[in-house]
Formats: C-alpha cells, structure tokens, sequence
C-alpha cells in the first residue's frame, strides 16, 4: 500500500514552529530550590563615585535580608579588596554568614564559585551589584554560557555611568539575561502569600524600593 505525502501548508509549519517554540521556551520563572544571590563587588571605595549608590545599597540589602530568610545561597565578591576596601557595611554580609571572595578578573565565575554552583545545583542566579557594564555584564555573559539562568536586578546594579549602566542592562538582555526589579524578585521566589515566611517578606517590601534613577533616565532616551 502506496502512503501519499501531504506537504503542510506555510500556515501549518508557523503553528507547528509556535507550538515547539511554546513548549520550549524559557520564561525565567524563579524557582526557590535552584536558585542564588549574586552580589557583585558592592564595596567602600566606590562610594561618591556609583549613581545612585546609597540607593542601590538600600535594594541590595532587601535582597540580602530575602535570601538569608529563605536560608537560600548567597555569593558575594569583592575587586581587588586591598585597593578598593571591603563590601559596604550596610549588607551586614557576616551577620548573614557570607565571607565574600576576593577577585581581580571582572567575572564573579571564579573557581570556588563555580563548585558551588554544581556543589548546590544552581541554575538560576540573581545579580546584584556594580559595575553594571562590566562585572555584572561579564558575569552575566559568563553564567548564561554555562547554561544558567541570570535575573538582573536593575534597581540593584549602577555603573559611574548612567549611559554604561543603560546600555549594559540593554546588551546583557539581548544575551538572554532576564531584567527585573527587587520587588518581583522578592515575591516572585516566594510564589505567593502562602508561603510560611511570606509576612517577613512582606516587611522588607513595605516601604516602595527607592528611586535608582531608572526612570530618569527613560525619559531622557
């Protein structure tokens, strides 16, 4: 018996493609159990110097205090220690048992963090951190080439630049990086009001983030 070929129409083959593309596609969902804060070389020396820094600060500790409560890993670095001094103080990173690691290549992917990456399983990182066009940027690049997700927080990155940091946040999602704020981040990994810890979440997000100057710079595009 002859089997006859119905070549599908060039309307068949867009729904065919768009049915693969949504069973494939990946939304970026955040996922407690896989998932890390990244902080990226937040420390003293650049203060005066990062836009919007005292701000960004601020978000970065909201995000700090929701990892730490959801007892999730947490990664800190910090650049050449010797010359540009440790990690803010108002991260309170050893109240939280995080000792950061010391780095001269921009990347956070260094060595140790890499096996805690596999060590805890990770797939999912949340970036925070300065500078957002070039340690934030090149750890971006780094983490989505190892196949992992990368949630940059823009209220919580800043470059000296207003113009470096846009374009960063611009370059790193053309990349695939996913772009999102401390709020969505911090009810996002939640999942929602039942969660047993969603009340002392719910206090870190009581007051609105401050104003990172994102907006501002929008308008001026």
């Amino acid at each position: 018996r002859l089997s006859v070929y119905v070549r599908p129409s060039v309307y068949q083959l867009i729904k065919m493609a768009n049915a693969v593309a949504r069973t494939t596609r990946n939304v970026g969902k955040l996922v407690a159990n896989n998932s890390a804060l990244f902080v990226c070389d937040m420390q003293e020396k650049f203060r005066g110097n990062i836009q919007k820094y005292p701000e960004i600060i601020e978000v970065a500790s909201r995000l700090v205090k929701t990892f730490s409560t959801l007892e999730l890993p947490i990664i800190a670095t910090e650049q050449y220690p010797k010359g540009l001094g440790p990690t803010v103080a108002e991260l309170n990173l050893a109240e939280y048992g995080v000792e950061a690691i010391d780095k001269t290549q921009f990347s956070m992917c260094l060595p140790p963090i890499q096996e805690i990456i596999k060590e805890k399983n990770i797939s999912s990182v949340v970036l925070c951190g300065i500078e957002a066009h070039v340690c934030v940027q090149q750890t971006t690049l780094d983490l989505l080439s190892s196949g992992i997700d990368v949630h940059i927080v823009v209220d919580a990155c800043s470059s000296r630049s207003m113009t470096d940091r846009m374009y960063a946040f611009e370059r790193t999602r053309d990349a695939g990086a996913f772009l999102t704020t401390s709020e969505s981040v911090i009810l996002g990994i939640a999942g929602g009001s039942h969660h047993p810890k969603f009340r002392q979440l719910q206090k870190l997000i009581w007051n609105s983030a401050p104003d990172t100057g994102l907006l501002a710079a929008r308008k001026q595009e």
